[in-house]
């Protein structure tokens, strides 16, 4: 019989990606699905490392794809940053956290990995909607006034990498 020292394993390198990797990777594919002509963005709600929402930027359910010209402001030729009043395209983070509603799921106490750090407005909605943290890849403008704000609710916000 082998002595219990004998029967320990060989400690091993876990080869899978790590959660914030992980979601990260899948909300990169979710944006892909984005019908916004001017910017592919996405958003993955997670609560206990289990996704309970996905959200693309792009028009409100039942209108015209922003490719297919049903953004008048995406359709011009509008600098970016300018006549947002005109965008009807909805932000991944406000279509994530509207279908985690649509379907029933919580957002208390979840985190959201975003693929640009949040707007103002998207901002807003995330610390209404309980969620407590948020994980971003690239950066949006205002992100040092959304920083301040998530610091002032609880908030905790890092950029990915």
């Amino acid at each position: 019989m082998l002595k219990y020292s004998a029967m320990k394993r060989k400690k091993t390198v876990d080869p899978r990606p790590g959660w914030d990797e992980y979601f990260m990777e899948i909300a990169q594919v979710v944006a892909k699905r984005s019908n916004c002509s001017r910017r592919q963005v996405a958003a993955v709600i997670v609560q206990s490392n289990h996704i309970i929402s996905t959200g693309y930027n792009g028009t409100p359910r039942g209108v015209k794809n922003c490719f297919d010209g049903g953004c008048p402001r995406c359709a011009g030729r509008v600098k970016s940053g300018e006549h947002l009043e005109e965008c009807l395209c909805v932000h991944a983070e406000q279509n994530a956290i509207c279908q985690a509603a649509y379907y029933g799921h919580a957002t208390a106490g979840a985190t959201i990995y975003v693929t640009i750090s949040p707007c103002l407005t998207c901002a807003k909605l995330i610390i209404n909607s309980g969620i407590k943290e948020v994980v971003y890849g690239g950066d949006y403008p205002y992100l040092d006034t959304v920083e301040q704000m998530f610091r002032q609710s609880g908030v905790k916000c890092r950029r990915y990498r």
